[in-house]
Parts: C-alpha cells; sequence; structure tokens
C-alpha cells in the first residue's frame, strides 16, 4: 500500500492562494506522503502544459508518484451535440492525465436532479457508452479510468457495479471511496466490501452523521435521504474507519490509498492527522 493525499484536502489554501500546486506536492512529501493525487480545483491545467511538465518535475524530484487524476463530467447532456462535446472534452483530460505520467483517472459521470433508478436504468446505456469510448481512448496511454461513488446519481454501490458492468473494459474501473456511501445512505462497511474487488483507487473519508431529525445546524450537508453529514479528520469521525481499511486489506488490494479531508478544521491540520490515523491503522489491522 501506498498512502498519500488528494490534493483536494487542500483546497481551501489553494483558493486563498495560500498555496499553489507546487507547495502541496512539496507538503505531501514533507508528511510522509508517498503520492499525490491531482484534482484541478484551485488551479487550472487544460490550456496549461507548463504547470502540468512543472508538477510531474516537481514530483518526480520528491519521490511521490502521481497516482490519479480525478475531474468532473456530466454525460447527462440536453442535446447530442453537447453529449459528444463533453466527450470529447474528457478525452482531452485523458491527454493531460498522460501528459502527468498518471496511469489511473477518475471523472464524474453523471449529475442530475433526478435521481431515481428509473432514471439511471433509462440513462445507463447513453452513460456507459461515453465511459467505454473514453476507456478505448485512455487504453493505448496504459491509463485505467474509472468512476467514483459520488454525485448522487451513480453513488450506491448496485449502481457503480451496474455501470462497470456496462462499459465491459478491463481498463474502466471504480474510485472506492469509503465514505461517500453515506451519501446515498448505505452501510460502509457492505458497500466497500461489495465493491473492493473492482478498485483502482482507494479514498479514505470520514463523516460525522446525524439523523434527519437532529437538525445539527451550519456546516452539514443532506443525504439522499436527509440524513445529515459533516467531513471529519480520518479517524475522528462516525465511520468505521479501522474496518474499512481491513476489509481493503484483506481483500489483497495493494495499491495507492489516498486520503481525501474535507472537514471545518484548517485543512492542514486536519490533512496531516489524517495521514497519521490511516497510516496507523492500517498497521493495526
Amino acid at each position: 500500500m501506498k498512502l498519500g493525499l488528494s490534493s483536494y484536502s487542500l483546497v481551501r489554501a489553494l483558493q486563498a492562494k495560500e498555496m499553489d500546486i507546487l507547495n502541496v506536492l512539496d507538503w505531501v512529501a514533507e508528511h510522509g506522503g508517498e503520492h499525490i493525487e491531482i484534482v484541478p480545483l484551485g488551479f487550472q491545467l487544460a490550456g496549461n502544459p507548463e504547470l502540468i511538465d512543472a508538477i510531474r518535475e516537481r514530483a518526480q524530484t520528491l519521490g511521490l508518484d502521481i497516482s490519479n487524476y480525478a475531474i468532473g463530467a456530466n454525460f447527462l447532456t440536453e442535446s447530442p451535440e453537447a453529449y459528444e462535446a463533453e466527450i470529447q472534452r474528457v478525452m482531452r483530460e485523458v491527454d493531460i492525465a498522460a501528459r502527468l505520467g498518471v496511469k489511473r483517472m477518475r471523472h464524474d459521470v453523471a449529475s442530475s436532479p433526478d435521481r431515481s433508478i428509473r432514471s439511471f436504468n433509462r440513462e445507463l446505456g447513453r452513460l456507459a457508452d461515453a465511459c467505454r469510448r473514453i476507456a478505448d481512448y485512455a487504453a493505448p496511454y496504459g491509463i485505467v479510468t474509472s468512476v467514483e461513488n459520488h454525485g448522487y446519481y451513480v453513488q450506491a454501490s448496485d449502481r457503480v457495479q451496474a455501470l462497470i458492468h456496462a462499459v465491459d473494459r478491463e481498463n474502466f474501473r471504480t474510485t472506492l471511496d469509503i465514505g461517500n456511501f453515506l451519501c446515498v445512505d448505505e452501510d460502509v462497511l457492505s458497500a466497500v466490501r461489495k465493491n473492493v474487488p473492482y478498485a483502482s483507487m482507494v479514498h479514505v473519508k470520514d463523516f460525522y452523521i446525524r439523523p434527519f431529525h437532529s437538525n445539527p445546524g451550519t456546516g452539514w450537508f443532506r443525504s439522499s435521504g436527509g440524513n445529515y453529514l459533516r467531513g471529519a479528520i480520518a479517524g475522528h469521525g462516525d465511520i468505521d474507519i479501522r474496518e474499512a481499511l481491513r476489509i481493503v486489506k484483506q481483500s489483497g488490494y495493494d495499491g495507492y490509498v489516498s486520503l481525501e479531508f474535507e472537514g471545518l478544521e484548517d485543512c492542514r491540520t486536519g490533512s496531516k492527522l489524517g495521514l497519521e490515523n490511516v497510516r496507523r491503522l492500517w498497521d493495526e489491522v
């Protein structure tokens, strides 16, 4: 296992211009990270080849792997022309991933106010077609593309698996986020156990959880079933991170594990403590 950090964990410092992405790489290396996951929020890589090259070269100097490149996408478009344009845009992002030197790339798939299973079943074919075309485009680069359990529409473990099987490509898998199953009110440990065989990448995230009737105030967001969630330092929240990591480890997964912090604490403090906790818990299970 190689433990590292998603640059998203430090997005508040990036957006506040307290750090730039090269500073983030330095920070990860200083705090014992073995890899960095690049999420272009707080900085821009499209149309910026000089920064792409600078990230790749800084990572090499620091001895950091660039584990994954993660971007947004939405193939639920209003027209065939927009659908094709979105596929072509994501293919250009594959080119960026290749220039970074990564072998894993996560792209989102769908977002819609109608998150029903009826809508999902109706749209599954064209979502799979888009993912298949992008996976095929990425294959000559040796890149494995993936869908994360993220964004409500393709977040439950069964929906993730349905898409993977519909795409039917060896290089299309899932970025498995331990915490995100809670956003659709799915039991974390059951979902991790179901989907870890399909994982190309593992994210560790923790949440505080409060029931739908509690109304804990500001700083919380709602699950699809109305429960309240708030980001936590990994190991401090209500998810059984220890057991989730045990499931991942016992599955034989031995790839990249990426901390994703999105709590209310200072992002550097939350990321530092989260890395320490995930390392300790992985070694203990």
